[in-house]
């Protein structure tokens, strides 16, 4: 199957200011682009493209005084399989794990495992360790956080969405992933497209997050807020948490005016 995907992004700024975007496909998926990858942005604009700490291809240009607008566009062959699921899948010993799969148990902005480790092995210590365990960990968070975007909020942890009860995917996944690292499971936050393939239209598009975990030296993705495998999974950027992988950070206040995303399937007679 083919996935059109891209976004049309206006920002509007009262004074010159820099950002930095995250929105542009993850090095692995690169591989299955079926038409390039083209980002523009407003003419006269420069951007200067560089890959970060997680490997993430990102830019950073400055935004003049008013409005400056960045889209994109592109087509992937995807498998039309959702998610693995290897309910055999076991936890790598921690001498064994990779160098660069280390941060990934320590805690971080809005992912306190340090602080829920006595809650995590209380509730799932006694658990199958590795597969089993984490979707346990996701059974858990499904029930626990009802889905409200009205109540987004860019500054809630994991702790918070516990406490508070709600929250959007963003706070679905730092919660999982802060249970994970404290039961010693390496676990990453993912921003990307998931568009509604194989389920039920549930309205107008906007990037989603979910996450990763080092089960069998690979990573599967999991999904706490939907809690079930989807069809069409289009990684952008990995890193810690949402901290990490902002899909654009501003340096400075600005407005969203226009904010569109797109991800759907393309009848594979309609690719040239």
């Amino acid at each position: 199957m083919f996935i059109r995907f891209g976004y049309d992004i206006t920002v509007a700024c009262a004074q010159p200011t820099h950002f930095v975007s995250r929105m542009a496909l993850r090095p692995e998926r690169r591989g299955d682009l079926v038409q390039d990858e083209v980002i523009e942005l407003s003419e006269g604009i420069q951007a200067h493209p560089f890959l970060d700490g997680f490997g993430n291809h990102c830019l950073r240009f400055t935004a003049p005084v008013g409005e400056t607008r960045i889209k994109a566009t592109g087509l992937v062959r995807d498998s039309g399989k959702p998610d693995d699921v290897a309910p055999g899948a076991g936890e790598t010993p921690f001498e064994q794990l990779p160098d660069d799969v280390l941060p990934f148990l320590l805690p971080s902005r809005y992912c306190e495992s340090d602080s829920l480790m006595n809650i995590a092995w209380e509730m799932f210590g006694h658990l199958p360790r590795g597969w089993a365990r984490v979707q346990a960990v996701c059974d858990h968070v499904h029930g626990r956080i009802k889905f409200d975007y009205q109540k987004a909020s860019a500054t809630r942890t994991a702790q918070g969405a516990l406490s508070d009860g709600y929250g959007v995917c963003r706070d679905y996944a730092h919660t999982a992933i802060a249970l994970c690292r404290a039961l010693s499971i390496p676990a990453r936050y993912v921003n990307g497209y998931l568009g509604d393939i194989g389920v039920p239209y549930a309205g107008a598009m906007d990037f989603s997050a979910w996450f990763e975990v080092w089960l069998d030296g690979r990573w599967y993705a999991f999904d706490a807020r939907h809690n079930v495998p989807r069809i069409g999974r289009v990684n952008i950027a990995v890193g810690r948490d949402a901290a990490d992988v902002a899909m654009l950070h501003s340096f400075g206040r600005h407005d969203l005016p226009i904010f569109t995303v797109v991800c759907e399937e393309e009848e594979a007679d309609s690719v040239a």
